[in-house]
């Protein structure tokens, strides 16, 4: 009856979801209390075959300690070897007995002389736990004992797996299935339980692989997952003995605690891109990962870790946007100004789906005649009654995804302008279209330029593509110089915009097709004060007259820099002595009375500002 009292104790506990080491030390607690001469222990045993004290009320913490990874095997005490044989081991008298020869010492001060263990085991015959009774003369169990362990074993089978297969459905929760890192929900939980009082005891590390995405499309899902899996153990490996994380997709987390990666971040990071660099066999295509890091750490000022958190994804964001493959540590101030682009990215963002983004129009002249031969379209954002510049916004251009977007609109908007002004029977001759590098590097510029001009019935011929130099220089593989050789090929032109402010400006003469420059406003600006730019623009212009490359002055506001280009060779120009840049009706109005060709064109010295 009591034994009954004892199994329906127990088994309300494990189906009211009580914890096991609740379980096991009421268990421990009601036999003590059925066999008085008894002290109970439970232990467990991993996988590995390493024990683990549960429950043993009335020995001290000590002995629990004391046992605490042993590993079971043929003389491991009673419990270690009745856990390795899988049967019952009964040691008489300790003092004695082989098997007790490594352990007998921690008993024997307790004044307890012999041990009865029984293996506790699973569905499938192996070892989970043992069941142990400690008797303080040297004796086997009685009958009675007999009875009870026979209970009391079954009972913690019964316990011990349920908490295994919640412990099992907690690590799948919290596994990244592919890759076997822990996931974002175990990134959360082991952020919420780091401490915030010591500044510089942790540091977090946010990472993203850059190249997953071009894998994925080029050699498949297949190939991806090989390059996840290959970046996921390497960024493991280098991140030992701290935790490495897999947030999804291609982010991942490193939580750093260890003194010595601590002391260097730097060479922490560059140790997890020097292991990333070796090339990955994805499934018969070679690819070397990239990543691209961030990284903060627990500052004075950081009182809660999601400010760490944050700070390690403004880094990463900066260290993405100004040049992939590296790391970049967090530093005060920066967040300020990542938020500041964020913040300029939605009001574009807003712009763009509200319709506020427009093209306006600045008239390219012939320096002689004031007439007007082409125009640059500029973009302009409307907020309320205001019409901004792009310099307003230009930190949200930095972003790929923003340019592309705005470069899209304005072609369309452009292309519509264009159709609109031949149609009036405007003797148009050109637009200049400014891109940016993540327009070349989209590849969609093609595409996007043929599609709108075309829609609206177009020539190509009427279109000059603007671009800085800052494209030009970044023409890895050249990427930019195949790219702008294939529009060219399609009857547009090709300017080189803001000339002589880059690198190696002569250099792109060569490595990239041009058909104009455009000599950018700080040399002309500088040329009413008999400064040596004048020199480098005569220079500009003799070997852009040699090679066939027209030349545009811009920035002009004096008559004295208009007679000074003049003299200097410069045919064209641009500026606010013959026009601001206008929308698309007042730039109308200038090319229907000032364009070259006209009939009877009488242009004027000045047009309107």
């Amino acid at each position: 009856m009591r034994l009954l009292k004892l199994q329906n104790i127990i088994l309300e506990m494990i189906a009211t979801g009580e914890p096991l080491d609740d379980i096991a030390f009421r268990l421990c607690a009601e036999v003590e209390r059925l066999a008085p001469r008894v002290i109970c222990s439970v232990l467990t045993v991993d996988t590995a075959g390493l024990i683990h004290p549960l429950s043993a009320p009335s020995l001290p913490d000590s002995y629990a300690h004391a046992l605490e990874g042993v590993a079971i095997g043929p003389s491991a005490g009673s419990c270690g070897t009745a856990a390795y044989l899988r049967e019952p081991v009964t040691a008489e008298d300790v003092r004695t007995d082989p098997r007790w020869q490594d352990y007998r010492h921690l008993v024997i001060p307790l004044g307890l002389v012999a041990c009865w263990s029984s293996p506790i085991l699973n569905g499938r015959g192996e070892p989970i736990g043992t069941f142990a009774f400690y008797y303080r003369e040297p004796r086997g169990p009685t009958a009675l004992e007999r009875e009870i362990v026979d209970d009391c074993v079954h009972l913690c089978a019964i316990a011990i797996e349920r908490q295994q297969r919640i412990a099992e459905r907690e690590l799948r929760a919290a596994t990244d299935e592919l890759t076997g890192l822990p996931n974002r929900a175990a990134f959360n939980s082991a952020l919420a339980s780091m401490e915030c009082n010591t500044p510089g005891s942790w540091a977090l590390f946010a990472i993203d692989l850059d190249n997953l995405k071009v894998v994925n499309d080029t050699f498949g899902h297949h190939a991806g997952d090989v390059l996840l899996v290959e970046a996921a153990r390497r960024i493991a490996a280098a991140g030992l003995p701290d935790q490495t994380f897999r947030l999804g997709g291609d982010e991942f987390a490193l939580v750093i605690r260890a003194p010595a990666a601590l002391r260097d971040l730097d060479a922490t990071a560059q140790s997890i891109l020097d292991r990333l660099s070796e090339p990955v066999d994805c499934g018969g295509h070679v690819v070397v990962p990239r990543a691209t890091i961030g990284g903060a750490i627990l500052s004075s000022g950081d009182c809660a870790v999601e400010r760490v958190r944050q700070n390690a994804d403004f880094a990463l964001y900066h260290a993405k946007e100004t040049g992939r493959g590296g790391f970049v540590r967090y530093w005060p101030g920066l967040g300020t100004r990542i938020t500041r682009r964020l913040d300029a990215i939605r009001d574009v963002d807003a712009a763009l789906r509200d319709g506020r983004i427009e093209p306006y129009y600045q008239p390219i002249v012939r320096l002689d005649t004031r007439e007007i031969v082409g125009v640059e379209a500029l973009c302009r954002m409307r907020l309320g009654d205001q019409v901004v510049s792009a310099m307003a916004f230009h930190e949200a251009t930095t972003d790929a995804h923003v340019a592309t977007a705005l470069t899209e609109r304005m072609i369309g908007l452009i292309a519509a302008d264009v159709a609109a002004w031949l149609e009036m029977g405007v003797p148009f001759q050109h637009v200049g279209i400014n891109v940016s590098s993540a327009d070349i590097h989209g590849g969609t510029i093609d595409a996007v330029l043929s599609d709108a001009f075309a829609r609206h019935n177009v020539p190509l011929k009427h279109v000059i593509l603007e671009v800085t130099e800052s494209v030009y220089m970044d023409n890895d593989g050249g990427i930019v110089a195949r790219a702008l050789a294939d529009l060219r090929a399609k009857g547009l032109r090709i300017a080189l915009d803001d000339f002589g402010t880059g690198y190696a400006s002569l250099t792109h003469l060569m490595s990239v097709p041009v058909d104009v420059i455009k000599i950018d406003r700080s040399f002309v600006e500088r040329l009413a004060r008999d400064d040596p730019s004048l020199a480098i623009v005569e220079g500009i212009i003799g070997i852009a007259r040699k090679m066939n490359i027209r030349v545009v002055s811009e920035g002009i506001e004096t008559e004295k820099q208009v007679r000074q280009l003049r003299e200097a060779g410069c045919a064209l120009g641009q500026g606010w002595l013959f026009a601001k840049a206008v929308d698309r009706d007042a730039a109308t109005e200038l090319l229907m009375t000032r364009s070259q060709g006209l009939p009877r064109a009488n242009p004027a010295r000045r047009v309107a500002h």
